[in-house]
């Protein structure tokens, strides 16, 4: 079994013995779940387990269950997602593909059952009663707003994209074969119970998705049944699969999904090319022509390899020990991908500055820092030939939330940008809780005004 917790109270973990199930206690209210922070939110969605515990012992290394014999909790999950729910999301305008399929395992393979163009309620209820299929809804948290709540939170704790999708599958029936993903993975269960087998990696921390024949991937390593209010984490490459048991009403469960694409090897990719930018600048053996007939070659020469072999150690010395803000395409991409803040309302603190109009006397302060990223980059307004470096800032308070993980849907970055001479008095307004506008690190007053007033105009700041 994955690791389990004794009931709260103890402070202390156990082994995998069946018959032990966590207590977690309401949080007060309708949602067991503390929202008044992304790390306060992330414990309490954990709990008992604390934070600590969990990325030491589980993280990117194995499964984690957090049984739980409590209403509360069930109630809250149960609240999140319900099989009901579908008919008014259908009257909303929903489509097969986009938002959702209809599938079922047979023979170990997965088999799609989608119709054409416009879901209908009653068509998927005829497909998931008659043909025991399994209902995945895309990405809920366009819909749902306690979903965009938690994975708002989610995205602002890992500073990755968080994804969801929901599954609900019919008594004695499987959505999908055994299969690994390339995110980490956790489960809520909603409604009803799911029967789970979770088997070893054949391809740790994997990177992409693939299916496994189950003839190939022997006994589970662990095996078990959530109940409502049950929590499952895995990491990325665990191979899985998962049942609705014979007799039984339908389960639905949530899948939450995050650090697609968020390796040290993919901040390697991002981060390189500004490196050879900014170095190539000073260093003039790394703009000296590659030799004749290079690209030709079929193999890679022993003079090639030397020279980009002493590159690369040139790079990782300039790297080594420096706290200067690097290029980042990475930081630019999740800010334009995710989730706007949640709120309720229409948001107009979002768009429209409020408060008092910053001065040169007034005191400032960063609000939505969580959304909030800054960079350096080759000016994207300038020549080709100029290719200067500015100062980015991106932010996600104008996402659009209904495109969210909707990845064949274009997206737009939103910020400013400012000349490189501004980074530092950028990063004092980062680091500060509050900074008096004539104190930041820019040659004029002018320089020092105008830099406020663009943050408050795009409602970065706000005067206290």
């Amino acid at each position: 079994m994955p690791k389990k917790a004794k009931p709260a109270g103890t402070g202390k973990e156990e082994g995998p013995a069946p018959s032990k199930q966590l207590k977690v206690g309401a949080a007060g209210g309708p949602s067991t779940l503390n929202f008044d922070s992304p790390s306060g939110f992330f414990e309490s969605l954990i709990s008992p387990i604390k934070a600590e515990t969990f990325f030491k012992e589980f993280w990117e290394q194995k499964p984690l269950l957090i049984q739980r014999d409590d209403p509360a909790p069930a109630t809250y999950y149960q609240s999140l997602f319900k099989l009901s729910d579908l008919k008014g999301l259908c009257s909303r305008g929903v489509y097969y593909g986009r938002d959702v399929n209809v599938c079922r395992c047979v023979n170990g393979k997965k088999k799609v059952l989608n119709k054409d163009g416009k879901a209908h309620f009653l068509q998927l209820r005829k497909d998931f009663d008659q043909k025991r299929a399994t209902i995945q809804f895309h990405q809920p948290q366009r819909f749902k707003d306690e979903l965009w709540r938690i994975q708002e939170k989610l995205e602002c704790y890992f500073g990755s994209l968080v994804g969801s999708n929901v599954y609900i599958t019919p008594a004695g029936s499987q959505g999908l074969p055994p299969h690994f993903d390339d995110v980490e993975v956790f489960v809520l269960q909603l409604e009803g119970e799911k029967h789970w087998r979770l088997y070893p990696p054949t391809v740790p921390l994997a990177r992409e998705y693939s299916v496994e024949a189950e003839g190939r991937i022997g006994r589970p390593a662990h095996e078990f049944t959530l109940k409502p209010g049950d929590l499952l984490y895995f990491p990325r490459g665990t191979i899985h699969q998962a049942d609705t048991p014979p007799g039984l009403a339908h389960s639905t469960h949530l899948t939450i999904s995050t650090y697609q694409n968020s390796s040290w090897g993919d901040l390697l990719l991002d981060t390189i090319s500004g490196l050879v930018f900014d170095a190539a600048a000073e260093d003039v053996a790394l703009r000296a022509g590659i030799p004749r007939r290079l690209l030709l070659q079929v193999e890679t020469t022993a003079e090639a390899a030397r020279r980009l072999s002493g590159f690369l150690r040139t790079l990782a010395d300039r790297l080594e020990g420096t706290s200067k803000l690097l290029s980042s395409d990475m930081k630019k991409d999740f800010v334009a991908n995710r989730l706007p803040p949640y709120h309720a309302g229409d948001g107009a603190a979002l768009s429209t500055p409020g408060g008092q109009l910053p001065r040169l006397d007034s005191i400032v302060r960063l609000q939505f820092k969580d959304h909030i990223v800054l960079t350096v980059m080759p000016d994207q307004g300038g020549s080709d030939e100029t290719q200067e470096k500015m100062v980015y800032i991106y932010h996600s308070l104008k996402n659009r939330r209904d495109t969210h993980m909707m990845g064949h849907e274009e997206t737009e970055a939103h910020g400013l940008r400012f000349p490189l001479s501004h980074v530092d008095a950028l990063k004092q307004i980062w680091s500060s809780s509050a900074i008096s506008v004539k104190d930041l690190k820019l040659t004029t007053d002018e320089e020092k005004e105008n830099l406020a007033l663009s943050l408050w105009t795009e409602c970065l700041i706000q005067v206290v």
